[in-house]
This record gives C-alpha cells, structure tokens and sequence, in this order.
C-alpha cells in the first residue's frame, strides 16, 4: 500500500522521508546511513520505513 504519513508509534510524519531513502537504498547505500542522516532516529520510525512494503501497483492490477 501507500506509505504510511505519519508513524504507527510516535505520530512523527515520515512519508516525507520514503522516497530519498528509497531512492538511496536502491543505489546501494546502507540503510543504516540513510536513515541516521535523513533524521529518523527512534526505532519505531525506523521499523515502520524498513518494513513497509509497496504493494499499490499489484493491486491496480485488479478491477472492481
């Protein structure tokens, strides 16, 4: 789906956020890095980024 706006956890806004961490982990940076330097520093923040997987183009696939 959608990448979550704000934090399941905290309520910080991280959307902002996804697309240069993707955009840098697919260029092969470690995800550790990119997180610490984009900002997001609490653990909750970081599991909802890292796990999150996009799954909207699958699903626009189907009609109702």
């Amino acid at each position: 789906m959608m990448v979550p706006v704000r934090c399941f956890t905290c309520g910080k806004v991280i959307a902002e956020k996804y697309e240069e961490y993707l955009a840098r982990v697919n260029k092969k940076e470690d995800p550790e890095k990119v997180m610490n330097e984009l900002g997001i520093e609490k653990y909750c923040c970081r599991r909802t980024i890292f796990s999150h997987v996009d799954l909207i183009d699958e699903i626009m696939k189907y009609n109702v």
